[in-house]
């Protein structure tokens, strides 16, 4: 099942437009029907029709017409022709619009994922909680269901006279540290990660007690592990049951990821637009649900165990996890640089927060390089995302903020403007640096520590440790190589940017 308002923004990374909605965007679709042009209207009353076979504006308005379908799917761009619109009016439909470039299999493949993926499994409990009261009623425990980081992903009902480590886990969502450590020292991991049979977990220390558990697998990729709190191994019959409820979590697991991705997809296309296309941000913006100003970009990179790639990933899904409004901010992944657009306003603490929580569900070894761009409307955060990206280059553990950080941004533009050749290359600064290389001089630590002081001998003097009248004796020398118009306001300035430049180069 999913909402006719989810489905739009997923959709709207293929092309899809919502031309008309009667009865609103929070109607619930449950399936997916295709129209066949050569048999009679099949649809159900909360189902996505799918509209082929309808080329002219004229069958497409009888088959919204005489459809009980909750949504119809139209191969066509906006605007909704006249007749269509009022074939909708009557029957209730909304419809959308695809573009005629998409092929109905790519749009078939994408809504069946999305709508029939959110569904109840038949019989038994559709989702995971479900699925761990049924794992506790069989087997016989409290039961958790947990992803590959020991992440608590559903827990059963039942959940009395659990240790002290269960209990943890499921107030802070995750297996605690020290047990982690136990469980790894006993092997349970590896075992995991190698075969689908199940293994007895005896108790290892006074908070961790017995337990049963097998890996949730897909394939040969493990996606997690059931975990179900026990007195002793039991009977084979238990250990069947562990593994047919391991089976069964895989498949809502894939399902879950199916619909994740494409939303981390779309999501992913609409952010990258917001860059690109300016002129599209405030309509992009909306669809995100994001206010038209007040909005940072942030950049994001990470590293773990000498991979850039896989950790910087791993941050994009734990940006990304729990689509919807649910999240402060929107991602898209591009390159090994992780973006997100934050709304904050003003407030850089905002957008300091949003990397803290990231740091703080990655893995501890991972290393987070974080850049924060200055605040945007929607027309400027292509220029958010540059400052995000040269904030970024300037990290070296902590976030940097553009707001607080705007003066060094500005000299590492210089720097490498200067290493493009598109700065003078000679001058006063240029003339100093050269004499002081051959000659084992200081002239240019002079003119900057001069500068600095607002022309003051004294105070230059004291920050060079050297007396008042050796540095004045520096300065005459100095005239002696190149030419200082120390009395000019814009060739200080200008003197003061090369030598701040120059430091950043060397």
């Amino acid at each position: 099942m999913v909402a006719l308002d989810r489905l739009v923004d997923v959709l709207g990374g293929v092309g899809t437009h919502l031309a008309c909605a009667p009865r609103g965007r929070d109607v619930e679709l449950r399936g997916v029907t295709l129209h066949d042009p050569a048999a009679p209207l099949a649809a159900a009353p909360d189902d996505l029709l799918l509209g082929l076979g309808t080329g002219t504006p004229s069958a497409a308005a009888r088959l919204v017409a005489g459809t009980v379908a909750a949504a119809v799917v139209l191969h066509g761009r906006p605007p909704l022709d006249e007749r269509v619109a009022a074939a909708a009016r009557r029957s209730g439909a909304a419809v959308l619009l695809v573009d005629q470039e998409v092929p109905w299999s790519q749009i078939a493949h994408v809504a069946q994922t999305l709508v029939l993926g959110g569904q109840r499994a038949g019989g038994g409990g559709g989702d995971l909680f479900s699925l761990a009261d049924a794992i506790a009623a069989v087997v016989g425990g409290p039961v958790t269901i947990e992803d590959q980081q020991s992440r608590v992903l559903a827990y059963s009902h039942r959940q009395q006279d659990v240790d002290q480590v269960r209990v943890e886990t499921i107030l802070g969502r995750r297996t605690p540290e020290r047990a982690r450590r136990a469980l790894d020292e006993h092997g349970v991991f590896e075992h995991l990660a190698r075969t689908d049979e199940p293994i007895f977990v005896p108790q290892l220390t006074e908070q961790l007690g017995p337990r049963l558990v097998a890996a949730v697998r897909a394939g040969r990729e493990l996606l997690g592990s059931v975990w179900v709190e026990v007195d002793d191994r039991g009977p084979a019959v238990r250990w069947a049951a562990l593994v047919d409820g391991a089976r069964t979590a895989a498949l809502h697991l894939l399902r879950a990821r199916a619909s994740a991705d494409l939303e981390r997809q779309a999501e992913a296309d609409l952010v990258i637009g917001l860059f690109d296309v300016p002129a599209g941000a405030p309509a992009a913006l909306a669809r995100l649900g994001l206010p038209p100003t007040g909005l940072r970009v942030i950049a994001v990179r990470a590293h773990a165990g000498g991979s850039e790639h896989a950790a910087t990933l791993l941050a994009f899904h734990r940006a990304t996890a729990g689509f919807g409004w649910s999240r402060p901010g929107r991602s898209a992944l591009f390159g090994n640089v992780l973006y997100t657009v934050v709304p904050c306003g003003d407030d850089g603490d905002t957008a300091l927060e949003w990397v803290r929580s990231l740091v703080r569900v990655l893995p501890e070894e991972a290393r987070v390089l974080a850049g924060i761009g200055g605040t945007a409307d929607a027309a400027q955060l292509g220029e958010s995302r540059r400052e995000a990206d040269e904030c970024l280059a300037l990290s070296t553990g902590e976030p940097v903020v553009y707001d607080r950080s705007w003066s060094t941004v500005l000299l590492h533009r210089l720097a490498a403007a200067a290493d493009g050749g598109r700065l003078p290359e000679r001058g006063p600064v240029t003339d100093l640096l050269r004499h002081d290389a051959e000659h084992g001089t200081r002239y240019a630590e002079t003119l900057g520590a001069w500068l600095a002081a607002g022309g003051d001998s004294r105070e230059a003097a004291r920050v060079l440790s050297v007396h008042p009248n050796t540095l004045r004796y520096r300065l005459q020398r100095m005239s002696a190589v190149t030419a200082l118009a120390l009395d000019d306001a814009e060739q200080r300035l200008a003197m003061q940017i090369a030598l701040a430049v120059a430091a950043r180069r060397s």
